[in-house]
């Protein structure tokens, strides 16, 4: 048998195990460990990092090795108050991580992507329940489902403490909606949960009929990193004229990195009357078309309307929490203007293929997304990386682990 020969037998030998189906031990990877921690908010206001077991994985399953999250201003509402009375819970919803097993029956991501151990991932919702009538009968509004669940809003688990990013692995349960998302940067992929926040606002704008085109003059109220974010996809959009309006200096410098032609700190102006007349020096005196409402102040949705044009709209997406009432007058502010009010609540799982393509693009038009993180902390200094964003020092905080 001549060199020829060998080289022949080898290619084709090759070419037959390349296509055979993985092997248990491929799917399943090579995780040995048997515990993990995790940081539980086991009462307001007190954070614990404890070690628990990790159970194996079962065949409909995912174990992930959690890499980063973002701390959310829900995250610190639970800090503050536990609104949805969930504690003992492992929170941390804006994360990402590294596939170490994939359960038998698992064989691709919810787009169809293939999913194997060493992928990146991140999640979104988790299929309602079969009582839910209004996923039944209108699947596209599933987000407003009583039982909406989200890795890190989920409550404790005997068997299973792994429900939230803020530990060092995440169990993907059944019915999970999750994404293989290889080609985007650690930073990107932590980023993927608040852009789908914004860009489900921007379709739910755009639902009410609201004009949001090249002229369209569209004000941001709010400069967090949801209100940032927001700006970025307005910019992205192809919205040419974005008025910021905040308090705080350092984040309406953000405002104009990310996109925003004019900052309007409300603090150097005497009132909302005030703040009006400075958003109609730069609207030809009429107001602006559209608002996005993200401070999660009641009153500030209140104010916002004077600064809204008749026939305009606003778009309430600060609110994730019941943080009280605002007085409307209904002949001024909503029928004699014919203002649109429209609420925006967290987003469908079809919407993070959206989110995905808007960072995408937003990096490749030199919008710099990723700077929006500012602060990093490894999981044993949570408590640092929660005390840095009650006191609203930088912009998204993230943990590592």
């Amino acid at each position: 048998m001549d060199r020829t020969q060998i080289e022949r037998i080898v290619r084709e030998v090759v070419s037959a195990n390349a296509s055979l189906p993985a092997s248990p031990l491929d799917r399943a990877g090579t995780s040995a460990r048997t515990t993990g921690r995790a940081a539980v908010l086991t009462s307001k206001e007190h954070l614990e990092l404890r070690e628990f077991p990790l159970r194996p994985i079962r065949r409909d399953e995912i174990l992930v090795r959690v890499e980063a999250c973002g701390i959310c201003g829900t995250d610190i509402h639970c800090y503050n108050n536990d609104p949805f009375d969930l504690c003992p819970v492992v929170l941390g919803h804006e994360g990402t991580g590294e596939v170490l097993e994939v359960g038998e029956s698992v064989r691709m991501d919810s787009v169809g992507k293939p999913v194997r151990p060493g992928d990146r991932i991140v999640t979104s919702i988790l299929e309602t329940s079969d009582a839910c009538m209004i996923a039944k009968y209108n699947p596209l509004k599933a987000n407003l489902c009583d039982d909406l669940r989200i890795y890190g809003l989920l409550p404790d688990s005997p068997d299973n403490h792994f429900n939230g990013y803020f530990g060092e692995y995440l169990i993907i349960r059944p019915g999970s909606s999750f994404f293989v998302v290889n080609d985007l940067s650690e930073d990107l992929r932590v980023l993927i949960e608040p852009a789908a926040v914004v860009c489900h606002a921007l379709d739910r704008a755009k639902s009410c009929g609201a004009t949001l085109n090249f002229r369209t003059r569209v004000i941001v109220q709010g400069c967090g990193p949801i209100g940032l974010m927001m700006i970025a996809v307005l910019r992205t959009y192809g919205i040419n004229t974005i008025i910021a309006i905040d308090g705080n200096p350092a984040r309406l410098e953000w405002a104009q990195r990310l996109g925003a032609d004019h900052t309007i700190n409300y603090k150097d102006h005497s009132g909302p009357e005030d703040v009006a007349a400075a958003v109609g020096r730069v609207t030809k005196g009429l107001g602006a078309h559209f608002a996005f409402q993200a401070t999660g102040v009641p009153q500030a949705t209140a104010n916002l309307i004077q600064s809204v044009r008749r026939g305009g709209g606003i778009c309430e997406l600060g609110h994730f929490v019941d943080g009280g009432s605002a007085p409307f007058n209904p002949h001024l502010d909503f029928c004699k203007k014919e203002i649109t009010l429209i609420g925006s609540w967290a987003y469908n799982s079809w919407e993070y293929p959206n989110a995905y393509h808007f960072l995408d693009r937003a990096e490749k038009i030199g919008l710099p997304v990723t700077g929006l993180i500012t602060h990093r902390f490894p999981l044993e200094k949570i408590q640092d990386a929660f005390d840095t964003a009650l006191r609203q020092e930088g912009i998204k905080i993230v943990v590592k682990t």
